[in-house]
């Protein structure tokens, strides 16, 4: 997968790795109760998203990990052997 695609109806961006990346890292950095949290997100990706493209991200990945905490998303099947398993 070279990029995932925003689901909300105010971002219709393809965030790339790299992007994604970014996002993740800056967020670490600032932590989620920062003043002014979108906007400095925004600035440290190098202004590639926007502040509400960047909010609208995060929503969506809070939205997917409550569907996965709540067993609403079912686990792909693995193969069971190969290089994790030693198999």
């Amino acid at each position: 997968m070279a990029g995932s695609r925003s689901s909300s109806p105010n971002s219709n961006s393809t965030w790339s790795l790299k992007e994604n990346k970014m996002f993740e890292e800056a967020l670490a950095y600032y932590g989620e109760g920062a003043p002014n949290l979108w906007d400095k997100v925004s600035s440290a990706m190098g202004g590639t998203k926007s502040a509400e493209e960047v909010r609208c991200h995060y929503e969506d990945l809070v939205d997917d990990v409550k569907m996965i905490e709540s067993g609403r998303v079912t686990y792909p099947k693995y193969k069971t052997q190969g290089f994790w398993t030693g198999g």
